[in-house]
């Protein structure tokens, strides 16, 4: 699978993604501060889901009406990047086809995946 990280998004998540094999371009390594419109863009035009953990491009995608081809929120706080990488990988691993076309919220107790309607 291919994945866009958000330059928020931190190395450890990367790391581990692609020692799985997973397709990852990160923004923190090609073009750091572009704008958000311009980093949904490129996960769009490569075909990959973002992974961020901004909460901007909900109001992208919701208010906007932006097109995506993915978005996973990150909402991991108060636990270890080894950690966060992990539970990352797993929800991949469990629910990969669900998060194309979907606009996904993982938190520490929970995973919410909202089809995109529009």
């Amino acid at each position: 699978m291919n994945f866009i990280a958000d330059e928020n998004i931190d190395q450890a998540i990367i790391t581990k993604l692609r020692s799985v094999g997973h397709i990852i371009l990160s923004i923190g390594e090609m073009d750091v501060g572009i704008s958000d419109e311009e980093v949904l863009e490129i996960a769009n035009h490569q075909g990959a889901v973002l992974l961020t953990s901004d909460k901007d491009f909900g109001e992208l995608v919701f208010r906007d009406h932006r097109y995506t081809f993915g978005i996973v929120l990150i909402r991991l706080f108060g636990i270890s990047a080894e950690n966060k990488a992990n539970k990352v990988h797993g929800v991949i691993k469990q629910h990969g086809a669900e998060l194309v076309n979907s606009f996904t919220v993982l938190s520490l107790d929970s995973i919410r995946i909202r089809p995109r309607l529009f």
